[in-house]
């Protein structure tokens, strides 16, 4: 993206209507840059008091001290951002430096609790609570059948049918985890929260608003999806906005 269609794309967004007063979630394609732009704009003009990264566990968020918050490379490093598996750590910094004093929360859900979802379900991996968020009933027949067949989609038809059942109960459960460290983060600071995430948890329907609702109905919940190039995006968002697609390789060629 350019500093001049930067600019242009920050300037809509102070432009654009207030957000909610509790949660604000703002989805992503992880490796769009112009998305993290413009979450980053919304998060200055919210000022929020908390963050939640889906890409930082709890321990990582411990790790953003004043010591090291103001400084790009220092806190990349501090993160472990270059073993983490996301892209690169300069679409993220502008979102931590919009808002400085924010307390930074992690819900990323770890490698070995997503594991033992396939084999235990999400309740037991979730921990306590685990009815207050839904997870120990199964979903609807038809929004299973709907959220299987997404699984299967996104990773290239390529899936056996029997992993398609774990994949959504893992998706379930970083739903949940998302939601509970934006309940918490709303209760230890007073709000407002703004959630970093990739567009599939922030969908109304099913993801991240949803257990929110399910668990305090009252939250004031604003959600911001973003696509490419105009292509639709499913799931329910107060606000759609789309960049241009960026070059990627193809996300098939692993599973040919």
């Amino acid at each position: 993206m350019t500093v001049r269609a930067l600019a242009l794309s920050i300037s809509f967004v102070l432009a654009s209507p207030t957000c909610a007063q509790d949660v604000v979630i703002l989805g992503e394609v992880h490796d769009n840059p112009a998305h993290h732009a413009e979450q980053a704009a919304r998060v200055a003009r919210t000022r929020p008091k908390a963050i939640v990264f889906e890409m930082l566990t709890a321990e990582q968020a411990a790790r953003v001290t004043p010591q090291v918050r103001g400084d790009e490379a220092e806190l990349e490093a501090a993160l472990g951002w270059a073993e983490s598996g996301w892209p690169d750590f300069s679409m993220y910094y502008p979102i931590f430096a919009a808002a400085p004093e924010a307390e930074i929360y992690g819900a990323q859900v770890p490698r070995d609790a997503a594991r033992a979802v396939i084999a235990d379900g999400p309740a037991a991996s979730f921990g306590e609570e685990a009815a207050r968020y839904g997870l120990d009933r199964d979903l609807p027949p038809q929004e299973q059948t709907a959220r299987e067949t997404l699984q299967k989609e996104a990773h290239c038809n390529a899936l056996p049918a029997e992993m398609l059942p774990g994949m959504v109960a893992i998706q379930r459960l970083r739903d949940a985890v998302l939601a509970r460290a934006a309940i918490e983060a709303l209760e230890a600071t007073g709000g407002p929260v703004a959630v970093i995430t990739g567009n599939g948890h922030a969908r109304r329907d099913w993801g991240v608003p949803a257990y929110l609702t399910m668990v305090a109905p009252d939250l004031d919940i604003w959600v911001l999806g973003q696509t490419e190039d105009g292509r639709p995006l499913d799931g329910g968002f107060d606000l759609v906005t789309s960049a241009p697609a960026v070059e990627r390789p193809d996300p098939c060629a692993a599973f040919k």
